[in-house]
């Protein structure tokens, strides 16, 4: 039972975690502009393809109508021939029926080819419309992308000095800091005190000396008539 408990526990926090990194507007955002730019891929991706059948169709069609104006080419050909009694009328006739014939078929072509041109062309116009949307698109969200980023930044930020000005009664710095101002204050009147004690002392020795006839002058007296005795005067 304790091990199925467990078990469930670390169960519900992955899901938490999961349902947490969801809810990450930046994830989510990055993660809809690898969607979109994969859509953009694919997009480019087909509106080339479309292109390329439009260009060919386009191709193909020039291809056809220049069949189609030889064939009529040979038929005049033919006929002058025939006119000119350089051929038999009926082979002529037969024979320039026959390059009718071929130029009528390579002009259905070509119109058939133009028809799949105007068609490949007018998906091109759409697919065009789509890339140049998403293109917008992606460009609008990595602005939102660098603008989440920034707040996110800003917020972190001021939420880290926040939560450390709120702890700092509780982490005792300002109590510290106190004790600390106290404890210098102390110092420096325990030491005034003792230059004060000094001081007095030293007055006090002062004043003993000038009772007792120790001053400067009188010993300075005092040694001048040694000196005098000395040398015997």
């Amino acid at each position: 039972m304790n091990l199925f408990n467990r078990l469930f526990k670390i169960g519900q926090a992955e899901a938490h975690s999961a349902v947490n990194q969801l809810e990450d507007p930046i994830k989510m955002t990055e993660q809809g502009l690898r969607d979109l730019r994969q859509d953009l891929d694919k997009a480019l991706h087909a509106l080339a393809e479309v292109k390329a059948l439009a260009i060919r169709s386009r191709n193909d069609a020039e291809t056809e109508r220049a069949r189609a104006l030889d064939y009529e080419n040979k038929a005049v050909l033919l006929l002058q021939k025939a006119s000119r009694q350089e051929l038999e009328a009926a082979e002529a006739d037969r024979l320039a029926t026959e390059a009718l014939t071929k130029k009528a078929q390579h002009e259905a072509h070509a119109a058939r080819a133009g028809q799949e041109q105007e068609k490949f062309e007018a998906s091109a116009r759409q697919l065009d419309e789509s890339v140049q949307q998403l293109k917008q698109t992606i460009s609008q969200w990595d602005n939102e992308l660098r603008t989440l980023k920034a707040r996110v930044t800003v917020s972190t930020a001021t939420k880290t000095i926040n939560q450390q000005l709120a702890q700092l009664d509780s982490s005792g710095t300002v109590a510290l800091l106190e004790r600390m101002k106290e404890k210098i204050a102390t110092e420096e009147a325990l030491a005034e005190s003792y230059g004060q004690i000094a001081q007095e002392s030293k007055s006090i020795d002062q004043e003993i000396d000038k009772a007792l006839g120790k001053g400067g002058s009188a010993q300075a007296t005092t040694d001048l008539q040694a000196l005098k005795a000395k040398l015997g005067l």
